[in-house]
């Protein structure tokens, strides 16, 4: 099915009638009725009630609706993510968890792009580790930086850091010990297992959060405590908005550098000596 007959579909959706469809897209009125006719010929079933009042959909077309908006929307990403930017040689797609990005690989693109201006570099964030490792499976992403990485043919795993997860706090002298205003952040089951083993009493927090950047704008809004890596913390450590709390155990959670064997040439050996360099630097 011709994807221009499925776009055009969804104009007509989205603007209710056929002349507001052809205005937004910048074609006739009798261009659009052609193209959903046969698209109505191609799926044997009419799509659209017309009247005086605009368009309605037909049982069919609502059926079909999410089809289209699959269709096109694979369509688009197969365009991204396969043909090359115009005026770029090659692209470059990095993802990270949302915690790996502040700090890190947020500091590592600036230095890509300058280095390697015929790249063009697409970033992805990720809150879960599954989605990021299926998108370094099946090639959407080159390189991937998360905590708790699976071993896969085709992909190597290199220990790049370790992160120090450290407890701070709104307030200036808290105890110890998780309070009733202590946030839970997911950092995955090495965390669970130390903080367990910490923190024998826990029973568990008001709130638990599985990405780190959600509990940390919580309790700069609202107030509380929780664990974060140090480089996330450490502007807000010194302009006061958040302590360091005394006596709180450290953790140590490391950090992968993931990417196809054997390809390490080119754009991508750039990418990745530039990650190594400035993964080095904050620590």
């Amino acid at each position: 099915m011709d994807t221009e007959l499925a776009r055009t579909f969804l104009s007509v959706v989205a603007a209710g009638s056929f002349v507001e469809a052809s205005q937004r897209l910048h074609i006739t009125q009798s261009t659009v009725s052609a193209r959903i006719r046969r698209l109505e010929e191609q799926l044997g079933a009419e799509l659209f009630v017309r009247n005086k009042a605009g368009t309605t959909l037909t049982p069919a077309g609502r059926r079909f609706q999410h089809h289209a908006v699959a269709l096109t929307r694979t369509v688009e990403h197969a365009r991204q993510e396969i043909g090359n930017v115009a005026g770029f040689r090659t692209s470059l797609t990095i993802g990270g968890r949302i915690a790996l990005w502040e700090g890190l690989l947020q500091r590592c693109l600036p230095v890509i792009t300058q280095l390697a201006s015929d790249v063009a570099v697409r970033a992805h964030l990720f809150g879960f580790e599954e989605d990021l490792m299926e998108a370094l499976i099946d090639g959407r992403d080159h390189i991937g930086l998360l905590y708790n990485p699976q071993s896969r043919p085709g992909l190597t795993v290199e220990p790049l850091l370790e992160e120090r997860l450290v407890m701070v706090s709104s307030r200036e002298s808290p105890g110890p010990e998780p309070d009733s205003r202590y946030v839970y952040v997911d950092w995955g089951p090495e965390f669970f297992a130390h903080h367990s083993l910490a923190f024998p009493n826990f029973t568990g927090a008001a709130l638990t959060v599985n990405v780190g950047w959600l509990g940390l704008q919580h309790i700069l809004a609202c107030g509380g405590s929780g664990y974060f890596p140090v480089r996330q913390v450490r502007e807000h450590e010194l302009a006061g908005r958040l302590h360091r709390v005394p006596g709180a155990p450290e953790f140590r959670l490391p950090v992968y550098l993931c990417y196809p064997a054997g390809s390490e040439s080119g754009a991508l050996a750039l990418a990745l000596d530039t990650i190594r360099r400035v993964a080095a630097e904050t620590q």
